[in-house]
């Protein structure tokens, strides 16, 4: 299995097991969430209705496909919990890039 570099799977190992003989089943690790401190602010989005985090994404991310950043970066696993109105999302370079901190 291979990903390209902007999925949120690219980095992920794949392993194999055998359930029954001859017949291997490969699959990805878990993915666990990064550490917050790989994250630098940019800037904050308050949600309001009828935002949705592809949306946002695209808006501040270029691309609607990379919500999957700002899920990490405020550390949530489903999306929807951050299209909740009034809520503040933290927008931020990509995971691990160095750059001036602050909002």
């Amino acid at each position: 299995m291979t990903f390209p570099p902007t999925s949120r799977y690219y980095l992920i190992e794949t392993t194999t097991i055998e359930i029954e003989p001859e017949r291997p089943i490969r699959y990805l690790r878990r993915r666990l969430l990064p550490p917050l401190d790989r994250f630098v602010p940019v800037q904050e989005h308050s949600v309001k209705e009828p935002d949705r985090l592809d949306n946002i994404a695209a808006r501040y991310l270029g691309d609607p496909e990379q919500f999957w950043r700002i899920c990490d970066a405020n550390p949530i696993l489903e999306p929807e919990e951050l299209e909740v109105a009034g809520r503040r999302i933290l927008i931020t370079l990509p995971e691990g890039m160095p750059g001036a901190s602050g909002v």
